[in-house]
């Protein structure tokens, strides 16, 4: 027969490669058809594969029988390669890997070595452990000697790692039972809760949990297991830690909390179950930017407006010295800039209301965000008129300070738009950020505009503004005091 190379690249012979494909196959009768014709059953492939490692690998009983009684190499390794199982696995450790329990029986029966390893230097339970396969456990723990449920492999990890980073529960229950390490570390200092908390293994997190470990623990990198939920967004099981009572407010070797991730990474509901929990917003990073100066550098509004509305300190400034608004109009994120100012208007009226009935805005859903509700549209439009048509350059920064807005507000606003009638534009931003505290404090917004404008020398504005709104039977506050 001819007998070339099987294909360019490779190192089998075309007879050599018929031999391997009726191994996969298991087709005994080819396979003996093949040996009597003198193919070389102990042939390799170009990684190092033998016809041995295809049978044991699919499970194929008869073949791994003809093979062994034709006295092929029982523990030859195939080569490293960057292909799954190209590790350096023999014929038992991927019979171990694919659960062919018979094959593992008759291989070890043929003098196989049940201490070999692969290059990992992962074991048979290793194999097993990691790809869920009970009985093959069952048997290497029961019948075989010196067998050590915490043998680690070249990354110091234990079956019991590998069942809870692939999320293999029965695995876990199984060496729990047998008594293994629950809180050995690897090389990098992972626990096996943190590579199930990586990995979004809920239920076997629910089971680690469950015998009593320390949520706590940090791997090498200070992550905890409530960092990597932050991370990954796995809303389920951070629920689960912080019912369990993992540390909310831990720090990661960058100095951030599970919160600055959550808002770095863009997870609303996760930020939102550590309010609940009662994180510390203000904690500082390695940058000195706390959660919220992160929602204003990357413009994450909806992440923002839960940490204004939680409470936050807004004189907190970074490295650079600068503010959560010097960033957001840094970064030209205009609602955010607004946003961060009604706060900041806000909590300082709260501040100074403290005693007083405040269910005038604590019956509301408090938003720090732009207004677009219809009952306050007649409002905005006097608000609108009067920024773009009646107030002259200047005037609305005298409103501004009439009106107690500090420097930083006014320079944050200014920031954004430059030009001969960009104080229009910043003029009617200002009067929208006035109207929200205004409303917020139940106060009526036509006698606060009257007043204003009377004390930066605008009495004609003022007295023409009040004509309208006592004439306009639909303006939501008229102006009848005055």
């Amino acid at each position: 027969m001819g007998d070339d190379l099987a294909s360019e690249g490779d190192t089998l012979l075309q007879s050599e490669k018929e031999f391997h494909d009726a191994v996969k196959r298991n087709d005994t009768a080819r396979m003996e058809e093949l040996i009597r014709r003198g193919v070389d059953i102990k042939a390799k492939n170009n990684t190092d594969r033998t016809a041995l490692h295809w049978a044991a690998g699919a499970g194929n009983v008869d073949a791994v029988r003809l093979l062994l009684d034709h006295d092929v190499p029982v523990d030859d390794e195939d080569s490293v390669q960057r292909r799954p199982l190209h590790f350096g696995m023999n014929a038992l450790l991927l019979s171990a890997w694919f659960g062919h329990l018979q094959v593992l029986h008759i291989l070890i029966s043929a003098g196989a070595k049940i201490s070999c390893v692969n290059r990992h230097g992962m074991n048979l339970l290793h194999c097993a452990a990691q790809r869920g396969h009970i009985q093959v456990m069952e048997f290497i723990v029961q019948d075989l000697e010196d067998v050590c449920v915490d043998e680690t492999d070249k990354m110091d990890r234990t079956a019991f790692h590998l069942a809870a980073e692939y999320g293999q529960l029965e695995v876990v229950e199984f060496l729990i039972q047998l008594g293994c390490s629950h809180s050995a570390k690897d090389k990098e200092e992972n626990t096996a809760l943190h590579l199930a908390a990586k990995n979004g293994h809920f239920s076997v997190l629910e089971k680690i949990i469950d015998v009593g470990v320390d949520l706590d623990e940090k791997n090498l990198k200070k992550m905890s297991c409530l960092h990597y939920a932050a991370l990954h967004g796995y809303e389920e099981i951070a629920r689960l830690l912080l019912d369990a009572g993992i540390h909310v407010d831990a720090l990661n070797h960058q100095n951030a909390s599970a919160t600055h991730i959550a808002v770095l990474q863009n997870f609303p509901a996760m930020l939102k179950l550590f309010i609940s929990a009662e994180c510390d917003l203000d904690i500082p990073d390695n940058r000195q930017q706390t959660s919220l100066h992160i929602a204003a550098e990357h413009g994450r509004q909806d992440i923002a407006e839960m940490i204004l509305i939680a409470g936050v300190n807004l004189k907190l400034t970074d490295k650079q010295g600068k503010t959560s608004l010097d960033v957001a109009a840094r970064g030209n994120h205009i609602n955010l800039v607004d946003m961060i100012i009604r706060a900041d208007r806000f909590y300082k009226w709260e501040k100074g209301n403290l005693n007083s009935d405040s269910s005038s805005w604590v019956a509301k859903h408090l938003t720090f965000k732009q207004d677009h509700r219809l009952e306050t549209q007649h409002i905005r439009s006097v608000m609108w008129r009067l920024a773009t048509k009646y107030l002259k350059p200047g005037e609305w920064k005298k409103l501004a300070h009439y009106w107690k807005f500090t420097d930083d507000h006014i320079r944050a606003i200014e920031q954004q738009w430059t030009g001969a009638k960009s104080y229009r534009e910043h003029g009617h931003r200002m009067l929208l950020i006035w109207l929200h505290g205004v409303i917020t404090a139940g106060e009526n917004p036509i006698k606060g505009l009257y007043e204003g404008l009377v004390g930066i020398g605008r009495r004609d504005l003022a007295e023409s503004i009040r004509k309208k709104a006592n004439a306009d039977s639909t303006s939501p506050r008229k102006c009848t005091a005055m």
